[in-house]
Parts: C-alpha cells; sequence; structure tokens
C-alpha cells in the first residue's frame, strides 16, 4: 500500500533528487558543488526570513510591498529580483569560464551533464528574469511618472505580472534544491529537450518556468501598451513624449506580438512530453524546425524588447548630462519604430545552417543588415547632442559612452554574422557567443545600470555613492573586454560553444584571460552592492528630496523624492518635449495648484502574490507529476480570480488636507534649499535642486 501512495503523492520524487544525496553518494567536485549552490538557496531563504522575523517587518512587508498596487513599490520589486538573479547567472557564468580554462586536456571540475545545466539557467536567467525585470522595472517605475500619469492603466493586471514573474523566477531556484535543470540551452530546442532525450524534469522545470514568465510579459506589455495610449497628461501629445516612454511604448508592442509564439512552442513541447504529442519528435509528422521558427519568431524580437528600453535610457541620460536637448528627437522616434517594425523580419538568421535555401538566407541576411540603419541613426545622434554640450562624466554617462563605443564593435560582428557564407563558418561557435554578449552587456545591462544610477535618487531620495560607483563601471568594462574579446578570437579559430572539455592547447592562454574576465565580471556585481551598503549608511549626507539633482528635463524631476504615492498633486499640462527643464528656464518650477482636490488610488490586494504563489506550485506539481497539487492550484488560480470579481470595496480617498500638507512641506524645503551648479552635483552639496543654467 505504501508503495502505491508514496507516489501518488510525490509524483517522480526520490531522495536522489536532492543534491545534497547526490553529493554523499557520490562526492565529486562538481556534486559538490551542486550541493553547495542548493545549501546557499536555503540558507539565503532561512536569513531573510529569520530577519525580517527579527525586526518584526512581516506585516510591513505584506501591508506596504508585497500586496502594493503602486507601480512605484511594483517596479522596485522587479528590479530588486533582478539583481538577485543576475547574482545567480554570473555566478555560473564564472564556474562555466573556470571550467573551460582547467578544463584544457583534462576534465576539469564539472560534469559535463553539470556543465550543460549551467550554460541553460545561465542563459534562461539573464534573458527571462534578469534583462526582462530590470528592464520592465524601470519601465513601471519612471513611464507612468514622465507621461503625468498617476498609475499604470490596469494595476491589479501589473502586480498579477510581477508575482507570475517572481514565481516563475523562484521555480528556477527551487530548480537548484529539488531535482535537476534542462540540460538544452535556453532556446530549449528539441530533439534534447523531448521525453525519449531528456525524460527527466530538468526540460519541465524550463518549460513551466519560462510559460509562467512569457505571460506575465504579455500582460505587462498588453498594460503599458494602454497606458502610454490613454493615460498621457493634457497636452503630451506622442511627439511630445519623452524618448525612454517612446521605447517603451514600442517594447510594448513587441510584448504583445512577440510572447505568444513563446507561449505556444512551450506548449507545444508540453504536449508532446506530458500526452505523447508529436509536434516536435523526427517521427510521426513532427516537424523539429516548427519549434525553432516559434522559438525565434519571438527570440529576434525579444533581442529588440531588450535594446529598445536600453536606448530610452541613454537617450535621457546624454540628454541631461550634456545639459542640450536632444538632437534628432523625430530622427529617433522613427529609428526606435523602424527597429521595432524590422525586429520582426530577421528571425531565421538564427538558424541559416538549418537547410533553408540560398534565396531565403540571402533575403534574411539583407534584412538583418537593414536593421543596423536605425541603429547607426541613434548613436549618431547621440554623438551630436553631446557635440558641444556640457558633458558632465557621472556614473550615467559612463555607462553610456561605454556602451557607444562597445555596441558598435557588436554591431560590426552582426554584420559578419548576417552575411550567410561567413556565419557558416562560426556558426555554434564562441564567435556567436561574443557577439551575443557584445551587444547585451553594453546594449542592456550598461543601461540598466546607468538608469539605475540615473533614477536611484528619484525612488529613494539620496543619491548612490559616486566613487563605488566609478570603482564598479571600471571593473564592468574591463571585465567584459577580458571576457569576451578572446572569445572572438577562440570562435574564429573554431572553438564550439557549449563545450565542456578542450582538445585544443592552443586555446589555453586565450581560456586564461577570459576567465579573469569573469572574476572581475563578479568584482563588478560585488561593487555594486558594496556601493548600495555605504549609500544607504551615508544617506543623510546625500538626501536629495527637492528632486531634482542633475537638472532633469522630464516631468519625473518635478516633483519630491521620492515621490509621493499619488505622483502628482495635480495632473500637469505640457506644452513642449521638455516641460520641467523649459518651466525653470522660465522662473516657475514648481506653481502650486489653484485647490488641492481628494484623489482616489486603488486599494492593495492579495490577488497577486496569491496567483504568483499558487501558479508556481502549479508549475511544480506538474513539473514532478504530483498531479493533485496541479490540480488544487489550478482551481486555487480560478477561485482568486472569482472571488477577486466579486470584490467592490477596491479603491481608497487621499484626502485633499493630507496631500496640501504632503505638498507644502515639500515646497518649504525646496525654497529653504540653495541651488547647486552642476560641477558639485556629485558631492553632498547636492541637495537635489539644480541651478538653473543656459
Amino acid at each position: 500500500m505504501t508503495e502505491g501512495v508514496w507516489p501518488a503523492v510525490l509524483g517522480r520524487f526520490v531522495w536522489h533528487s536532492l543534491p545534497f544525496v547526490r553529493a554523499w553518494e557520490n562526492p565529486t567536485a562538481s556534486e559538490i558543488i551542486g550541493a553547495g549552490a542548493a545549501s546557499i538557496v536555503i540558507f539565503g531563504a532561512v536569513l531573510v526570513v529569520a530577519l525580517i522575523t527579527r525586526l518584526g517587518k512581516w506585516r510591513s512587508l505584506w501591508s506596504e510591498w508585497l500586496t502594493s498596487l503602486d507601480h512605484k513599490k511594483i517596479g522596485i520589486m522587479y528590479i530588486v529580483l533582478a539583481f538577485v538573479m543576475l547574482t545567480r547567472a554570473l555566478i555560473e557564468a564564472v564556474l562555466m569560464r573556470m571550467q573551460q580554462a582547467a578544463a584544457v586536456g583534462s576534465p576539469g571540475f564539472l560534469a559535463p551533464n553539470h556543465f550543460a545545466q549551467l550554460f541553460s539557467t545561465h542563459g534562461s536567467i539573464m534573458i527571462f528574469f534578469m534583462a526582462m525585470p530590470f528592464l520592465v522595472g524601470l519601465i513601471n517605475y519612471v513611464m507612468p511618472l514622465q507621461i503625468g500619469s498617476r498609475d499604470v492603466a490596469f494595476p491589479l493586471l501589473n502586480s498579477i505580472s510581477l508575482w507570475l514573474t517572481g514565481g516563475a523566477a523562484g521555480l528556477m531556484m527551487v530548480s537548484l534544491v529539488i531535482g535537476e535543470f534542462s540540460t538544452g540551452g535556453w532556446s530549449g530546442y528539441p530533439p534534447y529537450t523531448e521525453l525519449a532525450f531528456s525524460p527527466g524534469v530538468g526540460p519541465d522545470y524550463w518549460i513551466w518556468a519560462v510559460t509562467l514568465g512569457s505571460v506575465g510579459s504579455t500582460l505587462t506589455g498588453i498594460n503599458f501598451a494602454v497606458t502610454i495610449y490613454k493615460m498621457r497628461c493634457d497636452g503630451m501629445h506622442l511627439m511630445r513624449m519623452p524618448l525612454f516612454v517612446w521605447t517603451a511604448l514600442c517594447t510594448s508592442i513587441l510584448m504583445i506580438f512577440a510572447m505568444p509564439p513563446l507561449t505556444v512552442a512551450t506548449a507545444l513541447l508540453a504536449l508532446d512530453r506530458y500526452l505523447g504529442f508529436h509536434f516536435f519528435t523526427n517521427d510521426l509528422g513532427g516537424n523539429m524546425m516548427n519549434y525553432a521558427n516559434l522559438f525565434w519568431l519571438f527570440g529576434h524580437p525579444e533581442v529588440y524588447i531588450l535594446i529598445l528600453p536600453a536606448f530610452g535610457v541613454y537617450s535621457e541620460v546624454v540628454a541631461t548630462f550634456s545639459s542640450k536637448e536632444l538632437y534628432g528627437y523625430t530622427s529617433l522616434v522613427l529609428a526606435t519604430a523602424a527597429i521595432a517594425l524590422l525586429s520582426f523580419t530577421v528571425w531565421v538568421h538564427h538558424f541559416f545552417t538549418m537547410g533553408q535555401n540560398a534565396n531565403i538566407n540571402a533575403a534574411f541576411g539583407i534584412a538583418t543588415m537593414a536593421i543596423g540603419v536605425p541603429t547607426g541613426v541613434k548613436i549618431y545622434d547621440w554623438i551630436w547632442t553631446m557635440f558641444r554640450g556640457e558633458v558632465r562624466f557621472s556614473v550615467p554617462m559612463l555607462y553610456s559612452l561605454a556602451f557607444m563605443m562597445t555596441f558598435v564593435l557588436g554591431g560590426l560582428t552582426g554584420i559578419i554574422l548576417a552575411i550567410p557564407p561567413l556565419d557558416y563558418l562560426v556558426h555554434n561557435t564562441l564567435f556567436l557567443v561574443a557577439h551575443f554578449h557584445n551587444m547585451l552587456i553594453p546594449g542592456l545591462l550598461y543601461a540598466m545600470l546607468a538608469g539605475y544610477h540615473y533614477w536611484f535618487p528619484k525612488a529613494f531620495g539620496f543619491r548612490l555613492d559616486e566613487k563605488w560607483g566609478r570603482i564598479s563601471f571600471g571593473c564592468w568594462v574591463a571585465g567584459f573586454y577580458l571576457a569576451f574579446m578572446p572569445l572572438y578570437v577562440l570562435g574564429a579559430a573554431g572553438m564550439a560553444r557549449r563545450t565542456q572539455e578542450v582538445f585544443e592547447p592552443a586555446f589555453r592562454p586565450w581560456l586564461y584571460v577570459a576567465g579573469a574576465g569573469a572574476l572581475v565580471l563578479f568584482c563588478a556585481l560585488a561593487f555594486l552592492f558594496v556601493q548600495l551598503w555605504v549609500s544607504i549608511r551615508d544617506r543623510d549626507a546625500n538626501r536629495v528630496f527637492a528632486g531634482d539633482p542633475w537638472d532633469g528635463r522630464g516631468l519625473e524631476w518635478s516633483i519630491s523624492a521620492p515621490p509621493p504615492e499619488y505622483n502628482y498633486a495635480a495632473l500637469p499640462r505640457v506644452h513642449g518635449r521638455d516641460p520641467f527643464y523649459e518651466a525653470k528656464r522660465k522662473g516657475n518650477p514648481y506653481p502650486p495648484p489653484a485647490s488641492y482636490d481628494d484623489i482616489e488610488l486603488p486599494k492593495n490586494s492579495k490577488t497577486g502574490p496569491v496567483i504568483g504563489v499558487v501558479g508556481a506550485a502549479t508549475a511544480f506539481g506538474l513539473v514532478w507529476h504530483m498531479w493533485w497539487l496541479a490540480v488544487i492550484g489550478v482551481l486555487a488560480i480560478g477561485a482568486t480570480v472569482i472571488a477577486r470579481s466579486f470584490a467592490r470595496d477596491v479603491r481608497r480617498i487621499i484626502p485633499a488636507a493630507e496631500i496640501e500638507r504632503t505638498e507644502r512641506r515639500w515646497l518649504r524645503a525646496e525654497a529653504e534649499i540653495t541651488p547647486i551648479p552642476r560641477a558639485v552635483e556629485t558631492t553632498p552639496a547636492n541637495r537635489g535642486l539644480a541651478e538653473v543654467s543656459g
């Protein structure tokens, strides 16, 4: 009887599924590293729970943050999630580089299966659970402020999207502790992820984590697009929107149309694995190329989902720290729209070597080269914005300059890969890995870090430490060149990517340099955390309550730092592209409203956390064939949605008197602060009020 009960309850789980048991039975370096990683996850979770309990913060954490529908708090939670997942993925990258450096003519310290899991989790996390949460978090925080709105169009949907993404990321972390992850790479290609090749739980972890995340991103795209279309303040026509809002709009449209093919691909792959369908098998009518087309119908627009918000960040940073109007605004808008459109026309260049005819390859090669034209327009516009400007080399500006130089190099290698005969030579080599990272690290990560430094004072009311920010910046740039430039050489010499053991001694010095670069990148992340700790410690010396520490141009800088929960006491009306910048020059940047009125905001809701946690539990049940858990989870999600539909008391009122007190306190503080020139904006003299210049 026991033999029948336990499989029904625990599904496929056996004690050997735990990395601690595997390390005990087979104490190799690879297994011990796996058990150590699981221990870190468990210890970290226990430490966080213990710390919150000791500080007595559970009630405030739940009521002020986890159930909040405030777009600003949701944005911050997305970015916290991104940093957590970045830490794990970067550690995995270091392990891979160390393994390859140690495995020249020897097995190294990681088993082949473990190495394959590492490159699969590293890629999946960096794309779906670091880059996506980071950019969605920045858009969530900044975009409603820039368009003069009090929130996004659908605040509850915003919370649900956050918690679906968080639940998916949690599933990725659980895969470290129970079972193993997929070995099929971040793209999950069949046949490697089909049941005949991978009968374990790894591909199922990947399928359900990616599915939850893709559904959350689709909902986010709808939410952001509706917000930008319908909730702009009076006078903010489309051609008056900040460039960051334009890139957010195009990114949202890409999410709406590019994420569903991924969801369909993972759903069909799940049907293959769970119900014996044959969509992507190599027999019984299946066709693996259908998966490749579906995945890259998502995959290449996804590259621009990542890059376009980065372009928006750079546009804001370059204009602000050059003290100039953004050059070529109209051309930048048209280039953004052109990139979004062309991103749907190039997906086949990801599989030039898979057998389609030369005419198709030529057409997609030409389309790939064409997409470089609007990107080049942006680079030139940013250069002209800086030309004869008062350029200040703050940390966000340093990231922007590093991006421009490094991204152009990556674009040139992209042109090489866009030529099918050359792509045949270096496809699936480290040359491709170098190019991909050459685009996404300066193109995405540098931008997110620039935006993090740029808007951090707005979000928390104090500036980040400049010295540690520069140290971290130096490590990110030096580490990138050390880690990835050698991969171009190795790829051109024929070293295949995803290689666990290397048999060519000539590759050794390049692998050593790449390994050293990975360690420098890890130091860069460590210094970011040091910077945050130092900044929190010294926050009183770096307060910027007045709200305008950088001589900003957009509406977000016209309110206090941090902003009140309602954003604006009275919704603004704008008359140009840089409304706050122009108002400062006219001597009336902070006009008080004629009268204060009550403001209605959504109440906090448990719906998002419940759907996210239950969704992750449902996915976990499906992974381990715990059918009872999966059924209960589906029913619980349905019950939660139905219960929410009956809720009527979902709004709350902030009285006009409270709003007036808050605004008058800020205006009094602003009047007492001495405006500071740009030369001392990174010193404690900066209290958040820029001297009007120009």
